[in-house]
């Protein structure tokens, strides 16, 4: 018997990071294990987690906002903020969503769009995990068509007063602070929406949590309610004008996603592999059978491919040469085949794949919400035909 190989390593993945990206993969790997894994089962089942106290010790650990510069951001490469992605999310996509909503999306907004004054207020704070950040773009009735929006600001001699509603924002009933997109002039269309950084203690401003979910349960999700929220001129982001101040915020968070469902396909495959190493029926483990074999090199595969595919987009990233659409490529491909390897690791472990005793159908069920946030599949299929063919297909 020759001595088993690691999915990863069939494709000599370690070679292509660097020594860097290696200890800060293995750094988060470790918190995971030590903090979170112990954890994962029951705050799945309760449909809980300790958010705030998670949110100080990754402000400690240095991964909030971690491929920014400056503000106490660590101002990593893209590569190792994505490998750092891919450990969260193979403990749970929950915890990545955690990170990616705080440094990709609030954070990230307020470091490009943002005034210094709005850096200076936030940043520090958010980077140390004491400040938690939500952002406001889907509404109850726009999710794929953000320029359709309801939420309004309306000018109220110096003040804006925002009216409107978002919903399935990742940490807003827990959040310091919103990143708000409301739309400020109808007649303009989309090119009348702006962004706002908005406190949560403003009045007019709740956040009701959303629960009941099946999907991500280890997350907290919620609305934003905005009620007449009186905001000062200097509240409004000031380089953001129209979708392409949002839409930037969605590709970070999307770049992330990338490496994320790696992470999570992975931590299928690999307690799948486990599993059939100790499982005997018939006499011999069910390791050992060329079905159980068949399924396990074509899962990894499609992980490898993946993997090769999330390292290639963060070499590009960090030469800043990467394109929205070939984001869609592997926001696409990549939570796709994780979704798939998901559901094929839970053959392997038959019933007993169905209990939180392995994460298998929990990295399923938690993978059926990121298939679909931050672009649905129709969306980047759509986003790479248009790159194709140069026709637009949906506005």
């Amino acid at each position: 018997m020759s001595a088993p190989q690691t999915p990863t390593s069939l494709f000599g993945i370690d070679t292509l990071l660097t020594e860097e990206e290696r200890a800060m993969q293995q750094t988060v790997a470790r918190y995971c294990t030590d903090r979170l894994r112990p954890h994962l089962a029951a705050w799945y089942e309760e449909g809980s987690l300790p958010a705030r106290e998670l949110a100080r010790e990754l402000g400690d650990l240095g991964v909030l906002g971690m491929h920014l510069e400056g503000y106490g951001c660590a101002g990593t490469s893209a590569t190792a903020y994505g490998l750092a992605c891919l450990e969260l999310e193979a403990a749970d996509s929950g915890l990545r969503s955690l990170v990616s909503v705080q440094g990709s999306l609030a954070m990230f907004a307020i470091h490009r769009w943002g005034s210094e004054e709005q850096k200076q207020e936030w940043l520090p704070r958010m980077a140390a995990g004491e400040a938690i950040g939500c952002f406001g773009l889907t509404e109850p009735d726009f999710g794929s068509d953000p320029g359709g929006m309801r939420t309004r600001a309306v000018r109220d001699g110096d003040d804006w007063l925002l009216n409107g509603t978002k919903m399935w924002i990742t940490n807003s009933p827990i959040a310091d602070v919103a990143v708000v997109w409301a739309n400020t002039d109808e007649g303009e269309g989309s090119r009348g929406i702006r962004g706002f950084v908005v406190p949560t203690d403003t009045p007019g401003f709740s956040a009701p949590e959303i629960t009941k979910k099946l999907s991500l349960r280890a997350s907290i999700t919620g609305e934003i309610v905005l009620q007449d929220v009186r905001l000062p001129a200097s509240a409004m982001l000031p380089e953001a004008a129209g979708l392409s101040g949002p839409l930037s915020c969605l590709n970070e968070a999307r770049f992330g996603i990338i490496f994320g469902a790696v992470g999570a396909a992975r931590d299928c495959i690999d307690t799948a592999l486990s599993y059939v190493g100790d499982r005997e029926i018939f006499g011999k483990p069910l390791a050992a059978y060329q079905l159980t074999q068949a399924k396990l090199a074509d899962m990894t595969l499609e992980l490898g491919k993946a993997m090769l595919l999330a390292i290639q987009l963060g070499r590009m990233k960090d030469a800043g040469t990467i394109r929205p659409e070939q984001v869609s490529l592997g926001k696409l491909n990549n939570v796709r085949e994780a979704i798939a390897i998901a559901r094929e690791s839970r053959t392997l472990l038959g019933a007993n794949g169905i209990t939180l005793e392995y994460p298998v159908l929990r990295h399923a069920n938690n993978l059926e919400s990121v298939l679909t946030y931050e672009g649905t599949s129709e969306v980047h299929q759509l986003t790479i035909g248009k790159a194709l063919t140069g026709e637009a297909a949906f506005r």
